[in-house]
């Protein structure tokens, strides 16, 4: 981790005073510029290139600009070598490539980062401790998390309250509710945030009376605190409290948001209710709600699990924009309810759109094989999924291919591929369904786990009782 930040080439080292940005006719301004119109990480290295050469290394703006262009990029090793030439980074650029690196999967590198800074001597400001607590949070290690709050209070940071509300953020998912409380009743002044983020630590921590209670005792709720908690009823099974809450939402005159929508409709799904689902619906509409992915995913997902499978397509073919998500959540009701050539040929005009499957899709697919006993067919996606997509089989894909094998009679070829797949791994493949939580109906008497998929036949199908309880869930 280290060479990542302090190796640099040659090429970057060099400097000729002799060159000024004057007689070049290029300033910072114009390098400033250059770099905002950078559109591709080549276009980022000319404009380096010229500011090397213009005599412009050393301005810590423009270093910068080219660290967060690089992030955009997902480049951070060049951020990394540009961060090298600064002789005597400010507190500000120190903040910005930590920020970056945790904002790019490198929150580790963002941590050890900090570490180099406090070594060398480089005093931090109010903005680096909470950009080193997310670091903490993104890769759950609550002890340096609370090296760093010691820290920040040595600093005399420890009352801002941006830092303070990123503390009660680390505590909580980290899973120390009373260091999260701790902070948030030492709070002089609290924000909307600090009250929203206790309502979510709270309820993250599964005590939701006092999370409700704590949303009674705010002075000013918006609509992101009125969603936290219809989102705790949700994920706590209260989906009529959760609709209750609404209705007060509604009485008090906040306007819900696309958030808020998702998680009613969340609510809907576990009430059973199409027709409730239905007035989500309808409402979003009628109050200019945009289709987007995440919406139009959420109401896929609603339909489709209430029962009605024509509006879920409707509102598919309505969206102009979808992600993997949305593709999976169509293909996945198609072939669970037992539309499987329309789930097939769903997953066909996927791949012809360029979209990438993932796990998740050959579920779908695989279960559209099931419903049409189409045993040749889910050997070859099988197939295509291991070898073209490079994917690990989950149990869910074993035991679709395990009821084809008890419903249908397979060439001697294909039962070898599946007696021989991944039983180096697992030994066989109920053995795998148990350790993913799949088998949890098969009886203590039939767990004398078989060794072939001829053997596997005998103990009966669990496709029926188990696949149904996979989550695929929108978010």
């Amino acid at each position: 981790m280290i060479a990542c930040v302090s190796g640099t080439p040659d090429a970057l080292q060099g400097r000729n005073p002799s060159l000024s940005s004057a007689a070049q006719g290029f300033g910072p301004e114009d390098a400033l510029a250059a770099l905002r119109k950078c559109a591709n990480f080549g276009q980022l290295k000319q404009a380096h290139a010229r500011i090397i050469r213009s005599g412009l290394s050393g301005d810590q703006l423009l270093a910068r600009k080219m660290i967060q262009v690089c992030s955009s990029h997902n480049r951070m090793d060049y951020a990394a070598l540009v961060f090298r030439q600064i002789e005597r980074p400010h507190a500000f650029t120190w903040n910005v490539m930590i920020r970056e690196y945790t904002m790019n999967g490198g929150s580790r590198r963002a941590i050890l980062l900090y570490n180099l800074m406090i070594i060398g001597g480089f005093a931090p400001d109010k903005f680096t401790f909470p950009f080193v607590v997310k670091a903490c949070i993104v890769s759950s290690v609550i002890d340096k998390g609370r090296e760093v709050h010691g820290m920040a209070i040595k600093a005399g940071f420890s009352r801002d309250i941006f830092l303070q509300n990123t503390l009660m953020d680390l505590y909580f998912k980290c899973g120390d509710k009373e260091c999260g409380c701790r902070v948030f009743e030492n709070m002089p002044v609290r924000s909307v945030v600090s009250w929203t983020t206790m309502i979510s630590g709270l309820i993250a921590c599964g005590d939701l009376d006092a999370a409700r209670g704590t949303f009674e005792r705010m002075p000013n709720k918006n609509v992101v605190s009125w969603t936290a908690m219809i989102n705790g009823y949700v994920k706590n099974g209260q989906p009529q409290e959760a609709f209750d809450l609404f209705q007060r939402m509604q009485i008090d005159r906040v306007e819900p948001n696309e958030f808020t929508l998702v998680n009613l409709l969340k609510a809907c799904t576990e009430l059973g209710s199409l027709k409730l689902g239905g007035w989500i619906h309808d409402y979003a509409l009628k109050n200019g709600f945009n289709l987007g992915v995440f919406l139009g995913t959420a109401l896929i997902d609603m339909y489709s699990k209430c029962g009605s499978l024509v509006d879920a397509r409707q509102v598919f073919d309505e969206m102009q924009i979808k992600s993997l998500v949305t593709w999976n959540a169509m293909i996945t009701s198609l072939g669970v309810h037992g539309c499987g050539e329309e789930a097939l040929a769903l997953f066909s005009q996927m791949e012809k759109a360029n979209v990438v499957p993932d796990a998740i899709t050959f579920v779908g697919v695989l279960c559209a094989c099931v419903h049409m006993n189409d045993v040749e067919k889910a050997y070859e996606l099988f197939v295509n999924m291991r070898e073209l997509y490079d994917i690990t089989p989950l149990p869910e894909h074993y035991a679709c291919l395990l009821e084809l094998y008890n419903r249908t009679t397979v060439q001697d070829e294909d039962l070898n591929f599946l007696n021989n797949v991944q039983m180096k791994q697992n030994n066989n493949i109920l053995a795998a369904l148990l350790e993913a939580d799949i088998a949890q109906d098969v009886s203590s008497a039939d767990r004398n786990f078989p060794s072939s998929f001829e053997e596997a036949s005998k103990v009966g199908s669990i496709y029926q009782c188990q696949l149904p309880r996979f989550k695929w869930d929108v978010g």
